[in-house]
Protein backbone atom coordinates (compact mmCIF):
# COMPACT_ATOMS: atom_id res chain seq x y z
CA UNK A 1 0.00 0.00 0.00
CA UNK A 2 1.15 3.49 -0.79
CA UNK A 3 2.66 5.80 2.24
CA UNK A 4 0.90 9.16 2.58
CA UNK A 5 3.26 11.84 0.76
CA UNK A 6 4.40 14.14 3.56
CA UNK A 7 4.90 17.65 2.91
CA UNK A 8 5.34 20.30 5.82
CA UNK A 9 6.01 23.60 5.75
CA UNK A 10 9.86 23.69 4.97
CA UNK A 11 9.13 21.80 1.25
CA UNK A 12 6.53 24.47 1.02
CA UNK A 13 8.83 26.82 1.02
CA UNK A 14 11.16 25.04 -1.12
CA UNK A 15 8.62 24.62 -3.69
CA UNK A 16 7.38 28.18 -3.95
CA UNK A 17 11.01 29.56 -3.87
CA UNK A 18 11.26 27.56 -6.94
CA UNK A 19 8.21 28.29 -8.54
CA UNK A 20 8.46 31.97 -7.52
CA UNK A 21 10.61 33.79 -9.93
CA UNK A 22 9.41 31.51 -12.73
CA UNK A 23 7.45 32.30 -16.34
CA UNK A 24 7.46 29.52 -18.20
CA UNK A 25 8.75 26.01 -17.30
CA UNK A 26 7.96 22.96 -15.25
CA UNK A 27 8.88 21.87 -11.68
CA UNK A 28 9.00 17.90 -11.29
CA UNK A 29 9.03 16.42 -7.95
CA UNK A 30 10.10 12.94 -7.26
CA UNK A 31 8.56 11.29 -4.25
CA UNK A 32 10.16 7.74 -2.60
CA UNK A 33 8.37 6.43 -0.21
CA UNK A 34 5.96 9.01 0.45
CA UNK A 35 8.62 11.49 0.77
CA UNK A 36 9.45 14.12 -1.38
CA UNK A 37 13.39 13.01 -2.53
CA UNK A 38 14.43 15.67 -5.44
CA UNK A 39 12.93 18.36 -7.51
CA UNK A 40 13.72 19.55 -10.96
CA UNK A 41 13.87 22.74 -12.04
CA UNK A 42 13.31 23.40 -16.12
CA UNK A 43 12.85 27.24 -16.96
CA UNK A 44 12.37 28.61 -20.35
CA UNK A 45 13.47 32.23 -21.06
CA UNK A 46 11.39 33.47 -24.31
CA UNK A 47 12.73 37.03 -26.14
CA UNK A 48 11.02 39.22 -28.48
CA UNK A 49 12.91 39.16 -31.99
CA UNK A 50 13.55 43.11 -32.34
CA UNK A 51 13.63 42.94 -36.10
CA UNK A 52 10.46 41.52 -36.52
CA UNK A 53 9.61 44.58 -35.08
CA UNK A 54 10.98 47.02 -37.06
CA UNK A 55 9.60 45.53 -40.34
CA UNK A 56 12.90 44.05 -41.78
CA UNK A 57 13.09 40.56 -43.30
CA UNK A 58 14.14 38.06 -40.49
CA UNK A 59 16.99 35.92 -41.39
CA UNK A 60 16.64 32.25 -39.77
CA UNK A 61 19.68 29.71 -39.45
CA UNK A 62 19.59 26.82 -41.31
CA UNK A 63 18.34 24.38 -39.65
CA UNK A 64 21.42 21.24 -38.93
CA UNK A 65 18.67 18.69 -38.78
CA UNK A 66 17.35 19.39 -42.14
CA UNK A 67 20.73 19.42 -43.72
CA UNK A 68 22.10 15.67 -42.90
CA UNK A 69 23.98 15.82 -39.40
Amino acid sequence: MAKPLKVDEIWLERIAGLLDSMEFGSLHIVVHEGQIVQMERTERKRFENATRHSGEAVTRRPDSRAAGR
